[in-house]
């Protein structure tokens, strides 16, 4: 009994096999047992199972539907491999972007309070926000906008200088996801009139984990926002460009956002 119901935890979720549940709770898998061998266990007895097969209660990743496994692998074992050996050959910065709207009524974390009362946050009642756009390389080079208007092309051919800017003389690749901004005309035709000092790649769609950017994505919005009380978007905007100057000086924390699973591949 043991191996297979452990491998249809693994393989499979539950309501793909017909089971009334989004997650594998011990619940689905007392369901689960007794579709399949007719056992009632009780929930303890479940319980003591899956940590006895090495199973533990964890946060799971979200992804698409629409997310084409098919164009993952190309990506891994064909243009991302590929991409990478010329960014070596021709010596180039090889970057990873991505943008984020950030707003200031996002909490994170938990704060400690006598036990049955909830701690209460002071904080506006006024919603306000900004914008973030950012690039990291697996050496630890972090470049980075804080905005407040609206993501348009402007924005990103003004990002895209900062970056040929800071590299120098040397070639630029970035990896970005398929956002229209980044597929503009505008974009294709600056991008081709720099005569490739810098070039643009696409990640496979719906696939965001595969990029480590939004890993520092997740870091600013916990820890530049989600802790921190911002008064005012000038604020805000302080402490996003702040908590973001930190990162850019320390580079062996930004090379860690590539140790994350799914981005491994791209941390040489």
């Amino acid at each position: 009994m043991a191996r297979p119901i452990r491998r249809a935890i693994t393989d499979r979720c539950p309501d793909q096999l017909k089971l009334p549940f989004a997650l594998w709770t011990r619940e689905a898998v007392c369901q689960l047992i007794h579709r399949r061998y007719g056992l009632k266990l009780s929930v303890s007895t479940v319980g003591r199972l899956l940590r006895r097969w090495g199973f533990t209660p964890q946060k799971p990743v979200r992804r698409a539907y629409e997310a084409d496994p098919a164009a993952v692998r190309q990506w891994l074992e064909v243009e991302y491999p590929r991409i990478h050996r010329r960014a070596k050959a021709q010596k180039a910065l090889l970057y990873w972007g991505d943008e984020m709207g950030l707003r200031a009524d996002h909490q994170a974390g938990r704060s400690y309070a006598p036990k049955g009362k909830t701690p209460v946050i002071p904080g506006t009642g006024q919603r306000f926000g900004c914008n973030m756009i950012s690039a990291i390389t697996n050496r630890g080079h972090l470049c980075f906008m804080v905005f407040k208007r609206k993501f348009r092309v402007g924005v990103f051919l003004q990002f895209l200088k900062r970056l040929l800017k800071q590299a120098g003389h040397r070639r630029v690749f970035i990896i970005v996801d398929g956002h229209p901004v980044h597929r503009a005309s505008g974009v294709r035709k600056w991008i081709e009139a720099q005569q490739g000092q810098i070039e643009l790649f696409f990640l496979p769609a719906y696939r965001p984990d595969l990029n480590p950017d939004e890993f520092l994505n997740n870091d600013t919005k916990a820890n530049a926002v989600g802790r921190r009380r911002a008064k005012h978007r000038p604020q805000l905007m302080n402490q996003v460009r702040s908590h973001l100057r930190n990162r850019q000086h320390n580079p062996a924390l930004v090379r860690r956002f590539f140790h994350a699973p799914s981005v491994t591949y791209a941390a040489a």
